[in-house]
């Protein structure tokens, strides 16, 4: 599958990147600077460019079977990048008739807002990171009336030092008994597993340890 991942050198992007490139996938990291990537692979083509350029994001997709968007912004607090590239991204998907989007959103997010402790609900979504989380609920309104087919992946917060393969999906709104924790490269493997799988088609889905 011919796949652009939005967001390509961030924390779970580039791992992302790299998984779907062992996954046989052909991949288009697209970032502002992909020469960050420091990955050779035949199957991989960076592709420099803002996210919040509607023209170069549309022009980016055209060619693909797939998109994944794993777009952040660093340590600021107050971006929009994920809203709007989104936005982006899904203007640029319906231009082309591209209609696999596998989205990566947080944990709290909505209906998931029932599996957080105190201190996310309160600390760190509550006041820290509020502009983050709310930019990140917008992302996934518009993923859901996008038309497209959509699967939105809630992550808890990452986790570099946990050994991989052993999290938990798809729990229920009621599940507090979580260590809101995960690896990266577990995020990275249940994107890249979303490309092949129509099990999470239409949904959001939680992954934790």
């Amino acid at each position: 599958m011919k796949v652009i991942v939005f967001g390509a050198t961030g924390t779970v992007g580039r791992l992302a990147t790299e998984k779907m490139l062992a996954d046989g996938h052909e991949v288009t990291a697209f970032a502002r600077s992909p020469n960050k990537l420091q990955i050779e692979h035949e199957s991989l083509t960076l592709r420099a460019g803002d996210a919040t350029s509607r023209d170069a994001v549309a022009a980016a997709i055209q060619g693909h079977n797939a998109v994944v968007i794993t777009l952040g912004a660093g340590m600021s607090r107050n971006s929009t990048i994920r809203s709007v590239g989104t936005r982006n991204v899904i203007l640029g998907m319906q231009q082309h008739g591209v209609k696999r989007l596998v989205c990566q959103s947080t944990l709290g997010a909505h209906e998931s807002w029932s599996n957080l402790n105190f201190f996310w609900k309160r600390i760190m979504f509550g006041a820290l990171l509020r502009p983050v989380f709310k930019d990140h609920e917008l992302q996934e309104e518009l993923v859901r009336v996008s038309g497209l087919d959509w699967t939105i992946v809630r992550p808890s917060a990452f986790a570099p030092e946990l050994a991989t393969g052993s999290y938990k999906e798809d729990f229920p709104a009621t599940d507090r008994r979580l260590s809101l924790k995960i690896a990266p490269s577990d995020i990275a493997g249940f994107l890249s597993r979303q490309l092949s799988e129509a099990q999470y088609l239409h949904r959001a889905v939680g992954i934790s340890t």
